[in-house]
């Protein structure tokens, strides 16, 4: 069973910045649309950021637009959110999942961002 291990979570102030990074152990990693979710309680898992295999596209939920930025590298397997002015309703846990067509979704257990005011 592939799984996703995300970190960098934890606690920030409000306009403050965390690093996400997110290792995906699939050999085919470069072949992989990756993104980033988050869940707040009681909600559903939402799409904040999506990359393509390559990079060259990425599509943001409009609430994180010009504040939070997807990369990733091929070379390592690994998938970022450099999310930066955060915001109190930017709480909550983030999942990193590894998609493309014919193939099963994984996805990671999420690492817990807390923004305080």
């Amino acid at each position: 069973q592939v799984q996703l291990v995300e970190s960098g979570g934890g606690l920030v102030q409000a306009g403050g910045t965390l690093s996400l990074s997110c290792v995906a152990p699939l050999s085919t990693f470069s072949n992989f649309f990756m993104s980033w979710y988050r869940q707040t309680h009681g909600n559903q898992r939402e799409l904040v950021a999506r990359i393509s295999p390559g990079g060259g596209t990425t599509t943001y939920d409009d609430s994180v637009k010009g504040r939070f930025t997807i990369s990733r590298d091929n070379s390592k397997n690994m998938v970022y959110l450099q999310m930066n002015s955060l915001k109190i309703e930017d709480t909550g846990v983030y999942y990193c999942k590894a998609d493309r067509v014919g193939r099963p979704v994984y996805w990671g257990r999420g690492t817990q961002v807390t923004v305080s005011s």
